[in-house]
C-alpha cells in the first residue's frame, strides 16, 4: 500500500492495519464518549458499550458457523443495530453487505445468491420479502432484530475455543471488508469487493487532506448500501471516534439536523437544491424591507465569492459589508437551519449547479465537492483545506494517482482501488488494467494545478444529430434547480436534432405549490393545471437562459407519475435509469419529436 503521510495529532486509530484494529483503538481511547444514538436518545451507546456488544455478537456469529470470508446480508433502515452487527461481522473475518430497503424480492434474491450469504439480518418491515427471496439460496439463518427474542442467534454464547481478540488480530489487511453492490443503471448490479486495506487507505487519505476533528457529530441518513454512508458514517467514525445519529427516514433529515447540530454534513445535490429553494421561499415571504436587506447581503456576498474564485482582489468596503452581513444575517440563518457548529460541508454523487454552490458559499456554507465511486472505496478527490475551487471536485487525495485517457476518461490508480467485482473476473479485467489503472467511466478535465472537473459519464454523453457533444447530467441539474416544482428531469437528445425532457413533479414542491393556492388535486390533474404548466414553462425558460443553444430544452413532457428510488426509473441512489426510461416512455418521447415540424420552444 502506498505510504500516506498523516498529519500530526491524527488519532492513533488511523494507523491500524485493519478496520477492526481502528475500532478497538477507538474503543480503548474514547470509552465513555457516545458512539451511536438515535434522535431524542431513544438509543444511546458509548464506545465501551458498542465494543462490548460487538464482542458479544461476534461470538453469536461464530456460534452460527460464520467466519473468515463468509458473507452476511443486512437489510435494515438507518439504525444503530446496523453499525453493531456490521462491526461484529468484520471482527470474525466475515464480509457484511447491505441491501437497499427498496429492493424487490427478485433483486434481493440475486444479491443473496451472488454473495452466497449464509446469515441475513433484517427487521419486521422487510422480513416477508427477505424470507421469500432467501428460499433456495445459501441462507441458513435469518435474524429479525425487532421481533421478541429476535436477537437470540446473535446473543448466543460463543463456541468453545473461540478467541475474539485472537480472531480479529489475525485478520490480514488484504482480507475482504465488505461488498458494495452497485445500484446499476443498466443490467444486474456488480458486487464491488473492498478490503480492509482499501478502506484504511481511504480514511488515511481523507484525514491527510481534510484533517477531520475527533470530536465530531454526524448523521447517517443515506442508505447503508451506499458507499457514502458506509464510509462517512460507519468506517470514518470508527477511526475518529465521532458520534453518529441514525436517521431512519431521509424525509426527517432536517429535524435531525436541528437536534444534532452536526459538525460535518454531507448532502447529495438534491438535498442542497431543495434547501436553497426552501430558504428562498422563506425569504420571499418576509416583509419587503427585510427581504431587500437580506437579498442585498446575499448579492454582496456573491460578488465577494466570485471575486475570490476568479483570483481577484476583494475591495475593502465589500469585505467589511460582507463581514457585517455574516454577523447579522448569515450566522443567525445557519443557526436556524441547525448548522451553527458545522465545520465541513460536502456534496457528491452527481453534478451540482454552480449557482447553488455559490449561494451556499455566500451565506457561509462553503460546500466542497468530492468525487469517487464504490470501486474507489468512496472518494478519490477532495478539496484541500482552504482551497475550494467551485466547478471542480478537487484534487487527487494523497496516495491516489489520476490521469486522463485519450478520450478524456478519468483513470485512477492507488490503494483505494477495489480488489475486483465479485464472481466477475472478466469485468474486473475490463475495468482495471495490468498496471492497476481503474477506468472510471467518467469524462473529465484536469487543470494545471491538478483540480479535476467531471464532464459526465462516458456512456451517457449526448451526441446530437449535428455531432455536438453535451452532458445530460449538467443540463438536468440546471433544469431541476430552476424550480422547486421539478423533482426529476431526464434529458433526451442522442442522435436527435434537439433536446427534449421528461419531467416529474417534486412531491414537497407540489404540496407547497398547492397549499399556497388552496388547490387539492390528484397528481394526474395537477400536471394539467394551468398554473403548474405556467410555472414549469417559466422554469424551462430560466434553465435555457443558462444553457448554450445546443443544450437547451426544446420541448418537455410533464409526467403524471412519481419516480421512486429503486423503481423503474431511478436506482436506489436516485441515478436515472436512462435505458429503462427511454423504453418505458418511448411513446411520449416520440410524440415530443413528432411535433418537430413546428420546432417552437415550449
Amino acid at each position: 500500500m502506498a505510504k500516506i503521510e498523516l498529519r500530526e495529532g491524527t488519532p492513533a486509530a488511523f494507523a491500524g492495519p485493519t478496520m477492526c484494529a481502528a475500532f478497538q483503538r477507538t474503543v480503548a481511547m474514547r470509552p465513555e464518549e457516545v458512539a451511536l444514538r438515535t434522535k431524542g436518545d431513544g438509543t444511546r451507546l458509548t464506545w465501551r458499550a458498542y465494543g462490548e456488544r460487538v464482542r458479544r455478537y461476534a461470538g453469536g456469529l461464530a456460534s452460527l458457523g460464520i467466519g473468515r470470508g463468509d458473507a452476511v446480508a443486512v437489510l435494515l433502515v438507518n439504525r444503530p443495530e446496523f453499525n453493531v452487527i456490521d462491526t461484529a461481522a468484520i471482527h470474525v473475518g466475515a464480509v457484511p453487505f447491505s441491501i437497499y430497503v427498496t429492493s424487490t424480492v427478485e433483486q434481493i434474491r440475486y444479491l443473496l445468491t451472488d454473495s452466497a450469504a449464509r446469515v441475513a439480518v433484517t427487521e419486521r418491515a422487510f422480513e416477508g420479502k427477505l424470507r421469500e427471496a432467501a428460499a433456495g439460496t445459501a441462507v441458513e439463518t435469518i435474524v429479525v432484530i425487532d421481533q421478541p427474542d429476535g436477537l437470540a442467534p446473535l446473543e448466543a454464547a460463543a463456541p468453545a475455543g473461540f478467541d475474539f481478540d485472537a480472531t480479529w488480530r489475525a485478520l490480514p489487511p488484504e482480507a475482504l471488508l465488505t461488498i458494495i453492490y452497485t445500484s446499476g443503471t443498466t443490467g444486474a448490479p456488480k458486487g464491488v469487493e473492498l478490503t480492509h486495506a482499501n478502506m484504511v487507505a481511504e480514511l488515511q487519505s481523507i484525514q491527510a487532506i481534510r484533517d477531520m476533528p475527533a470530536d465530531g457529530h454526524t448523521i447517517s441518513y443515506l442508505p447503508h448500501a451506499h458507499i457514502a454512508d458506509r464510509m462517512g458514517t460507519h468506517y470514518l467514525p470508527m477511526a475518529l471516534g465521532n458520534t453518529v445519529t441514525a436517521c431512519p427516514d431521509p424525509r426527517l433529515l432536517f429535524e435531525h439536523v436541528m437536534e444534532v447540530k452536526p459538525t460535518e454534513f454531507t448532502g447529495v445535490p438534491r438535498v442542497w437544491e431543495k434547501l436553497k429553494a426552501g430558504l428562498e421561499a422563506k425569504l420571499a415571504a418576509e416583509a419587503p424591507e427585510k427581504r431587500a436587506a437580506v437579498q442585498g447581503a446575499i448579492a454582496a456576498a456573491l460578488t465577494k465569492v466570485r471575486a475570490e474564485q476568479a483570483g481577484q482582489p476583494v475591495p475593502a468596503a465589500l469585505a467589511e459589508g460582507v463581514a457585517r452581513a455574516e454577523a447579522m444575517v448569515f450566522a443567525p440563518l445557519r443557526k436556524a437551519i441547525g448548522f451553527e457548529r458545522t465545520r465541513t460541508y460536502f456534496v457528491g454523487a452527481a453534478p451540482t449547479p454552480r449557482d447553488v454552490l455559490e449561494f451556499f458559499h455566500a451565506i457561509g456554507i462553503p460546500i466542497a465537492e468530492v468525487w469517487g465511486m464504490s470501486e474507489l472505496s468512496c472518494v478519490a478527490t477532495a478539496m484541500p483545506l482552504g482551497r475550494t475551487r467551485i466547478g471542480t471536485v478537487g484534487v487527487a487525495m494523497p496516495g491516489v494517482e489520476i490521469r486522463l485517457a485519450e478520450d478524456g476518461e478519468v483513470l485512477v490508480r492507488g490503494p483505494i482501488v477495489m480488489r475486483g467485482y465479485r464472481n466477475q473476473p472478466a469485468q474486473t479485467r475490463e475495468t482495471i488494467d495490468g498496471d492497476g489503472w481503474l477506468r472510471t467511466g467518467d469524462v473529465g478535465e484536469l487543470d494545471a494545478e491538478g483540480f479535476l472537473k467531471i464532464v459526465d459519464r462516458k456512456k451517457e454523453l449526448i451526441i446530437n444529430a449535428a455531432g455536438k457533444n453535451m452532458s445530460p447530467a449538467n443540463i438536468e441539474a440546471r433544469v431541476k434547480v430552476s424550480s422547486p416544482l421539478i423533482g426529476q428531469a431526464c434529458v433526451i437528445g442522442d442522435g436527435r436534432p434537439y433536446n427534449v425532457a421528461l419531467l416529474v413533479l417534486d412531491p414537497d414542491g407540489a404540496m407547497a405549490f398547492c397549499r399556497a393556492r388552496s388547490l387539492d388535486l390528484p397528481l394526474a390533474k395537477l400536471v394539467e393545471h394551468e398554473a403548474v404548466r405556467a410555472a414549469i414553462d417559466a422554469a424551462i425558460a430560466t434553465a435555457n437562459e443558462h444553457l448554450s443553444r445546443v443544450e437547451q430544452i426544446k420541448r418537455y413532457e410533464l409526467l403524471p407519475d412519481e419516480w421512486h428510488p429503486g423503481g423503474d426509473e431511478l436506482t436506489p441512489t436516485m441515478k436515472l435509469k436512462r435505458r429503462p426510461i427511454a423504453a418505458k416512455y418511448a411513446a411520449q418521447i416520440e410524440q415530443l419529436y413528432a411535433a418537430a415540424a413546428s420546432s417552437e420552444p415550449c
